[in-house]
């Protein structure tokens, strides 16, 4: 009323008491729209003034101040409630807090970490964050399929991530499907179901390393199972076994004319394809009679022949090692 009465502009310390109660009204949720009505319905017990103006701009600058402090608080809620959310999906993905803590968080973000869980990971072309457009479209697109489902979906290292429930598979399948489309060609990796509070940490690994394992195994499909790819693992579990298996077998390919890559390259496309000779030969672009001859040559150097049942193995086994290991190097030949 003095404001109005003189015409002066409202002074430092009353917008910021304006802005202080703005705050409090945010933090104690009480709803902006009915805040502005009480705002305006105080100007009307000043209308008898002889002069509207002052009163107007009155109002404006208390508005102004009081809206601000109430968006500041929101604004300071929502960064304190995203940083909760990274970390509490930080110690979910790596395990790195006390599990019985954990599960209570989790109560917060939708899931019951009582429950077994599987997580999907996709990688796409560009890394993608919690706002990209991407992953807010995805979000929007599970959540809508699946609505009250204990779903939790988010984004790590540039990767979109789902976690979901071991009992509904059906999440996973349409989050794999929805990645790979928006994320033009995106590969999906599904990890295991496992229980409990750590079953989460570790069905994200065992995603983690089938989206690495199809990078260098070169394996195709646009989704991929943890569950499908356990042989892999166990051949690499004795790394310096599988590398003396590798350099005893495949080594004496390095005597061939152009180095072994040329003769390991033919021995991926026989066995990919089944061992089926013509098959083998349209992969590589050779006649069956080029490819008969490379197959003879690598009978010769290794001793082991390709159309052998045991030896077949032993060969298979060691293609594999020397994809898992990226054998040979580079500059190997």
């Amino acid at each position: 009323m003095d404001a109005c009465a003189t015409g002066r502009r409202l002074t430092r310390d009353e917008l910021e008491s304006r802005r202080a109660e703005g705050e409090r009204a945010a933090e104690d949720g009480i709803p902006l729209r009915g805040l502005i009505r009480a705002h305006l319905a105080a100007a009307q017990a000043v209308r008898p003034l002889p002069a509207s103006g002052p009163l107007l701009a009155a109002v404006e600058q208390a508005v102004d101040a009081f809206v601000e402090g109430y968006e500041r608080a929101q604004h300071q809620a929502v960064r304190q409630q995203e940083a909760a959310r990274r970390e509490f999906i930080d110690d979910l993905l790596y395990g790195g807090s006390d599990l019985g803590r954990l599960a209570e968080r989790a109560d917060r973000f939708g899931l019951r970490l009582s429950q077994s869980h599987a997580v999907a990971v996709a990688a796409g072309p560009e890394p993608y964050g919690d706002g990209y457009p991407v992953a807010r479209g995805i979000e929007s697109a599970v959540l809508a399929r699946f609505p009250g489902r204990q779903i939790l979906l988010t984004t790590k290292d540039g990767r979109l991530i789902c976690v979901a429930p071991g009992d509904q598979p059906d999440v996973l399948a349409h989050f794999a499907e929805r990645a790979h489309t928006v994320t033009h060609g995106g590969r999906v990796a599904i990890g295991r179901t496992h229980p409990g509070p750590g079953g989460v940490v570790h069905s994200y690994q065992e995603a983690l390393n089938a989206l690495d394992l199809a990078l260098r195994m070169g394996l195709d499909g646009p989704v991929l199972h943890a569950v499908d790819l356990l042989v892999f693992p166990v051949l690499t579990r004795d790394r310096q076994a599988m590398a003396d298996l590798v350099e005893s077998v495949l080594g004496p390919l390095r005597a061939a004319r152009g180095g072994a890559r040329p003769l390991l390259d033919t021995l991926t496309a026989f066995f990919d394809s089944g061992c089926v000779s013509t098959e083998a030969a349209r992969r590589l672009s050779l006649s069956p009679r080029a490819l008969t001859y490379r197959l003879e040559r690598i009978h010769t150097l290794t001793g082991a022949d390709p159309a052998d049942p045991l030896s077949r193995y032993t060969l298979q086994t060691a293609v594999i090692g020397a994809r898992l290991l990226a054998w040979p190097d580079p500059g190997d030949g």
